[in-house]
């Protein structure tokens, strides 16, 4: 069901100007790492909590913000321009969208589960009955009713699906990210249907037009190179010219480390850019080798 904003809901006085991108925000537990990587390169959205359309920094972008499962539809039929959304909701919608950047935000499974007791029967036992098969996804379920020749019987379920089993399902198709929730219900799960995470999505009509194409490859650039950022750490070091040659070996770094003289030729200064993930075991390497005055910086973006 389509969110829809109330009169009494703050509105955006200006017309949407030609060249302006609409883009939508999702709604819900992603929506925080969405604004933040938004802010990361720039873009800050405000808004209070009653109003569908926030307030965007940026005079050429339009936002509005709803749930997340509404978007790709609304994407593919070019009423907005962008939007972010689950590749789980583009592909139970057949959205015809172009994704633009995999955020990997909110990473889950897509599964199909049981309760334990049908899980020990087997399911050869499956075709003895008729069975009911819930779910929010309703062409994911009914495809997978097919493509396993159930007979079966589809509930459209609108959020804790995990609760029907056993009284009220034999079957769901949900998304998990850790599982923890399903085992907590005494679901077994049988069949892995994908996986899904956070995409960044336009329409094929915005990317073919001048300003909002090119305003949103931009897009994409910066938003790669915030994320590429959030896996990398700078680190900076200085080494007697005594040691260069043993610290510089083989030392980690995108492409080379950055080296410049210290002022009257006592040492180098040694920058290098590494996976964050690293840093625990390089620094006591790097000041084995001779480093010194290491200091680790925070990166914001990483543009290649």
């Amino acid at each position: 069901m389509l969110d829809v904003q109330n009169e009494s809901q703050e509105a955006v006085p200006e017309e949407t100007g030609a060249g302006t991108l609409r883009m939508m925000i999702p709604k819900g537990r992603i929506q925080d790492k969405v604004l933040a990587l938004l802010g990361q390169i720039g873009i800050k959205i405000s808004f209070d909590e009653r109003s569908y359309k926030p307030r965007c920094s940026e005079q050429r972008i339009e936002a509005k913000i709803l749930k997340s499962q509404n978007i790709p539809s609304l994407v593919s039929l070019a009423r907005h321009d962008c939007g972010f959304a689950g590749k789980d909701w583009i592909i139970e919608q057949n959205a015809d969208v172009i994704e633009l950047v995999d955020l990997k935000f909110d990473p889950v499974r897509i599964v199909a589960a049981v309760p334990e007791a049908l899980a020990a029967e087997g399911r050869a036992s499956w075709s003895k009955r008729r069975l009911v098969v819930a779910s929010e996804y309703r062409n994911l379920a009914l495809q997978y009713i097919e493509r396993n020749q159930l007979q079966a019987y589809f509930i459209q379920t609108f959020g804790a699906t995990e609760a029907l089993p056993p009284d009220d399902a034999d079957l769901i198709i949900d998304n998990t990210a850790s599982g923890s929730t399903l085992k907590a219900n005494k679901l077994v799960i049988v069949d892995e249907l994908m996986n899904s995470t956070t995409r960044f999505i336009c329409s094929k009509e915005a990317l073919k037009d001048p300003e909002k194409g090119k305003r949103l490859e931009e897009l994409r650039m910066l938003m790669e190179s915030a994320l590429r950022a959030k896996e990398k750490v700078l680190l900076e070091m200085n080494v007697s010219s005594q040691d260069f040659e043993r610290l510089v070996k083989d030392l980690p770094c995108m492409k080379s480390p950055t080296v410049s003289e210290l002022y009257n030729g006592d040492g180098y200064a040694i920058k290098i850019a590494v996976n964050s993930s690293e840093v625990s075991k390089l620094i006591p390497l790097l000041m084995s080798r001779g480093a010194r005055d290491i200091l680790e910086y925070k990166l914001e973006k990483i543009v290649y």
